[in-house]
């Protein structure tokens, strides 16, 4: 992907959690999640997963 196709995708991501609402953004994100999670191998998702949580919560 380059970094203009990764701007316009995390864009459209932002603009739509805006639409939906704050109250709506994690159930959307879950599901967004899993949608991904579907197609992607198990072991890139496992990663992505390890990745996305270093420094959460911290």
């Amino acid at each position: 992907m380059t970094d203009a196709e990764l701007d316009a995708v995390y864009t459209r991501l932002c603009k739509t959690m805006t639409q939906l609402g704050e109250t709506n953004a994690p159930l959307f994100l879950a599901r967004f999640a899993l949608l991904a999670i579907g197609k992607m191998d198990p072991e890139a998702s496992l990663a992505l997963i390890d990745a996305a949580s270093d420094g959460v919560g911290d």
